[in-house]
């Protein structure tokens, strides 16, 4: 999985659950805090603009469902950013609400990819998504975004100091920087690799679908 080789379509834009697609390819998630820079990195995974790049952080209010056409094709979901305190209690819980209606109930939904700003670490809202992701069993892989602001050598110090707080994660936190290009191969590798390993009946089940 190379840079600028995968390409994407929008499937789905949804503000409510009713408006899910039907289920089919394993659907990998990205979640993070507001201004933790999803936008930016979807659009360099895909190497397409389709995830909408706001100077507004909280500006994404739907679940976005993409196809993505890949050796297997499977499914990327771009959850609202959550915790900008400039948005309504009302409306910061109605995403909450969605949010979770969709870690909790979707069955296609293979992993969870949770990006976390590295000047921070996990926040409030980071640690209730966490508890969300262990209530209901889904895999979960922790990203570190924006590790360009942070100099090459604290990065060490930093990654183990969170570390000594208890988090989900299937592996070991990745490190990146979509401005810079700095762990984008290693990103797309551990993708790569997870989607291999996904067992051969979830590819059988979403191939059979596809053909109704």
């Amino acid at each position: 999985m190379r840079p600028g080789k995968l390409k994407a379509s929008l499937l789905a834009t949804c503000f409510n659950e009713d408006q899910f697609p039907d289920p089919g390819y394993p659907e990998i998630a990205f979640a993070g805090r507001s201004n933790v820079g999803k936008s930016t990195f979807i659009n360099g995974i895909i190497q397409t603009r389709l995830a909408h790049v706001s100077s507004t952080p909280g500006k994404t209010r739907s679940i976005n469902f993409f196809r993505v056409y890949h050796a297997r094709d499977f499914i990327l979901v771009d959850l609202p950013g959550f915790g900008f305190a400039q948005r309504g209690k009302v409306e910061r819980k109605t995403w909450a609400k969605l949010i979770e209606s969709y870690i909790s109930k979707r069955g296609s939904l293979s992993l969870l990819v949770h990006l976390v700003d590295f000047r921070h670490g996990m926040l409030e809202n980071d640690i209730q998504l966490q508890d969300w992701v262990r209530r209901y069993d889904v895999p979960v892989q922790v990203v570190y975004t924006k590790i360009d602001k942070i100099s090459k050598g604290n990065r060490p110090s930093l990654t183990a100091q969170y570390a000594e707080k208890p988090f989900s994660s299937i592996s070991e936190p990745l490190l990146v920087s979509m401005e810079k290009g700095l762990g984008v191969g290693e990103f797309n590798a551990f993708l790569e690799s997870y989607l291999k390993a996904l067992p051969e009946s979830i590819w059988k089940a979403a191939s059979m679908i596809d053909r109704l």
